[in-house]
């Protein structure tokens, strides 16, 4: 108990809570010091007498009587106990008005902080590839410890963009200067292994460099990709991504895997060459990553009952605990340790999760019932103001044409003979 207790204590109320219990427990001491000093300057009950016309005993006049005396003492008790009710009523007052009077000055303190607090969360959320590291607190006022501590959250701000952008620029710049030399290297070598009197040994080593020289070339891709999708999305368009997943899953080389393909109207506003990718880098992992004989692969886009694309790309394979699939998402990283022959560049699912956030978008990677993993892109609904604009920016298509028919499904795979 104590502890979400203690966690629902934010600092404005114990700041509160403090000033409010000095208050009181000042007020307190002041009252009892008060009621001391009422208390020893009251008379006794025979000076009161003396005072009334009466003379103290052995003096020649008369003793006081009890009852005379009795009632002395209930006025002094009840001059007493009026001090006691009504300081204790006006410390009540006084209190609450002091706790209101903390609770507002302690907010108008901590109004800084919230600043602070407002700007990392924004940044928290931001996409990816925007991360808001452009976000800056910029306090004005009074140059105490918390313009301080915002002047140095906005200085490292200012450092973290500065070293993505380098790092970003870095990986494109490496990569395309990479670019040159592999181009050279494989044209060289299919010359080499076209030649008429080459011999077989060299058509060998020919094949064999070719291949490595391909999946550098697909590394350098994989990485001006990943530059790219980390990058802040310049020109976004009004799309659908059913479009874009029926051209780009079907032309995917599927190696005798089943593709099934369904889809319905999935509009989204984003960049279509990077959603080509997404599309394209999700099929070759459900390709690459199937069953040996009999393996398939399910594309679906539509819309969900918020208004929200989706697009889902299903596959069957080998049992993938849950466990495992948050590292599936890490650049080079593979589940099958040999990298000597294997196909890709493991960057495939690192690209996928850039571009998804840099749409701000949501990606959820589940494993199947039977294996394999589903994957579920889920994109922003599209504002009205913007549904139906076209790719040329503001050419406007009929946003309220109903939509288009469900597509029966088709296994592409079988009927190509893939």
């Amino acid at each position: 108990m104590s502890g979400p207790t203690r966690a629902r204590m934010t600092i404005r109320v114990r700041l509160t809570a403090m000033f409010g219990g000095l208050f009181l427990l000042a007020g307190i001491v002041l009252l009892g010091v008060t009621y001391f000093l009422v208390s020893t300057n009251l008379p006794e009950e025979r000076q009161v007498i003396t005072k009334s016309g009466f003379l103290p005993d052995g003096a020649g006049g008369v003793m006081p009587t009890l009852g005379e005396m009795t009632q002395v003492r209930e006025v002094q008790q009840g001059v007493l106990g009026a001090v006691l009710t009504q300081g204790a009523l006006a410390l009540v007052v006084v209190g609450a008005a002091a706790i209101a009077f903390g609770w507002l000055l302690a907010g108008r303190l901590l109004q800084p902080l919230q600043r602070v607090t407002e700007t990392a969360r924004r940044i928290a959320h931001a996409p990816a590839a925007d991360r808001g590291l452009h976000e800056r607190i910029g306090l004005t006022g009074p140059r105490d410890e918390v313009a301080e501590l915002a002047d140095t959250f906005d200085l490292m701000l200012e450092r973290l963009d500065a070293s993505f952008d380098g790092q970003r620029r870095f990986i494109a710049d490496a990569s395309h200067e990479l670019r040159t030399p592999l181009t050279l290297n494989r044209a060289l070598l299919e010359v080499a292994v076209h030649r008429r009197n080459a011999s077989a040994e060299v058509r060998q080593l020919g094949e064999t460099l070719l291949e490595v020289n391909a999946r550098h070339e697909r590394l350098i891709e994989g990485l001006l990709m990943l530059a790219r999708s980390d990058a802040e999305i310049a020109d976004r368009a009004y799309l659908d991504v059913a479009d874009i997943a029926e051209h780009v899953a079907v032309a995917v080389p599927r190696e005798g895997v089943g593709l099934t393909v369904r889809l319905d109207e999935a509009p989204a506003i984003g960049d279509t060459v990077l959603l080509e990718r997404l599309v394209q880098n999700l099929v070759e992992n459900a390709v690459r990553h199937n069953l040996p004989e009999g393996g398939r692969v399910e594309v679906v886009a539509g819309t969900s009952a918020q208004g929200s694309a989706f697009l889902t790309v299903a596959n069957t394979g080998p049992v993938v605990p849950a466990y495992e699939i948050p590292s599936l998402f890490t650049p080079f990283h593979r589940r099958n340790k040999s990298r000597l022959h294997a196909p890709g560049a493991g960057l495939g699912l690192s690209i996928v999760r850039s571009i998804v956030q840099a749409h701000g978008a949501r990606l959820r990677t589940v494993p199947g019932e039977a294996g394999g993993l589903v994957h579920i892109v889920e994109f922003p609904p599209v504002p009205d103001a913007l549904r139906g604009l076209g790719a040329e920016g503001g050419v406007v298509v009929d946003s309220g044409a109903p939509a288009r028919e469900e597509r029966p499904v088709v296994a592409h795979g079988e009927e190509r003979g893939a």
